[in-house]
């Protein structure tokens, strides 16, 4: 990327399509922005600005089904894929991105790769042969690295050793990004025969794998294995995944299809939000008009854990805003995008508490969210709460 927009002079009307991006990405240059548009399947902190901006633009769509839109929905020329060197045989691996990177390269008119002998070589659908690529490019750099587990705070480690609670033994896992799922991982060292099915894998689950308690015994797709799409960790976790074949890489078309997913057993998955609503609708994308993150795979495996036997979809969320503001509100604000509907919300989690809307009504609903709201704002969301919906029937 950095080379291409060193380039940018040359070049007009260059749409960029792409999920996650870790790293610097300046979009903001004069001439980067005349050049190219971003239009992002899941926005990250580096692109947030041009999403927002007349630079850029967000689909909205399932992690599942990015992969169908390079079928011919989003057409693609170019592919720029980050692999490992090839082998004896010829063969790139797409390393720690298999994920919609397997759709790209099936159906782009042209694949580049920029190869690096520090990408872990992954098992699972990341084959490409290098005769496939118009271009190799070589590169030694570090891969960007995430340490979720420095940014667990006592609110998450509170709200880490709730749902490890809820979770059974030979349950079959989902964690999705950032510090409350590592803070859910940290509350496992005594269960047994776990099982990890999930979009993304971090560091949190190595002292697991290390301690005996994954063993995904009871899975029924890929059982002994750990599944996922994608890795973003440290370079301990990209050291274990190399070359082991332990790790599944697939296509997030299979990894996060509701019909795979339900199929383990004890399906738990756990994903956060934004902000919430009394009646159970969950913001995750969204800071009211603002585009802050996407779609990607909430909805997907809330729907298939719900689905699955014993299954727990679980949203996780500290209460408050690191300013204060409640995160369990009257109504989401203006612009704001529901990623779980109230149709699908099952377990809400927050340190002070976990709620089951399942099968409960709006004001039953207000009424438990109420109750694991920060204690700043439970007078608040009572009067909301009766404003709403009348006086308690007795």
């Amino acid at each position: 990327m950095r080379a291409l927009f060193a380039r940018a002079a040359e070049l007009s009307n260059v749409e960029l399509v792409s999920i996650s991006t870790v790293g610097a990405l300046d979009l903001q240059q004069p001439e980067v922005q005349r050049a190219f548009f971003m239009n992002s399947l899941f926005v990250s902190d580096n692109v947030r600005i041009a999403v927002n901006g007349p630079h850029g633009d967000y689909v909205p769509v399932f992690l599942s089904e990015i992969p169908r839109l390079f079928d011919g929905v989003l057409p693609l020329d170019v592919a720029l894929l980050h692999v490992s060197p090839p082998d004896a045989h010829g063969y790139c691996s797409l390393g720690i991105s298999v994920d919609v990177a397997r759709a790209a390269v099936r159906n782009a008119k042209v694949l580049i790769a920029q190869v690096n002998p520090r990408m872990p070589r992954t098992h699972g659908e990341g084959m490409v042969h290098s005769s496939r690529f118009a271009a190799l490019v070589e590169v030694d750099e570090a891969l960007p690295e995430v340490d979720y587990a420095s940014a667990v705070g006592p609110v998450e480690e509170r709200i880490g050793a709730l749902c490890s609670e809820l979770i059974e033994d030979g349950s079959t896992l989902q964690m999705g990004i950032g510090a409350i799922p590592d803070a859910i991982l940290r509350g496992l060292k005594n269960h047994k025969d776990l099982g990890v099915h999930t979009e993304m894998l971090s560091d949190g689950l190595l002292p697991l794998l290390d301690s005996g308690v994954i063993t995904g015994s009871h899975k029924r797709k890929y059982p002994g294995r750990v599944v996922t799409s994608f890795a973003l960790g440290t370079r301990a976790l990209y050291d274990r995944i190399d070359d082991n074949p332990l790790f599944a890489f697939l296509d997030t078309a299979y990894v996060n299809s509701g019909h795979v997913i339900k199929q383990n057993p004890k399906v738990v998955a756990i994903n956060s939000a934004i902000a919430i609503d009394l009646t159970g609708q969950v913001c995750a994308d969204s800071i009211g008009m603002r585009q802050y993150s996407g779609v990607g795979g909430q909805m997907d495996f809330m729907r298939g854990a719900a689905l699955s036997k014993g299954g727990k979809p679980i949203i996780a969320m500290a209460s408050a805003t690191r300013n204060g503001a409640s995160k369990i509100v009257p109504f989401l604000a203006e612009g704001s995008g529901v990623v779980t509907t109230r149709a699908h919300v099952h377990h809400v989690a927050t340190e002070h508490g976990i709620v089951d809307l399942y099968g409960k009504s709006l004001r039953q609903r207000a009424e438990l969210l109420t109750g694991i709201a920060h204690p700043d704002h439970r007078e608040a969301l009572d009067r909301a709460t009766t404003e709403r919906f009348g006086p308690k029937f007795r």
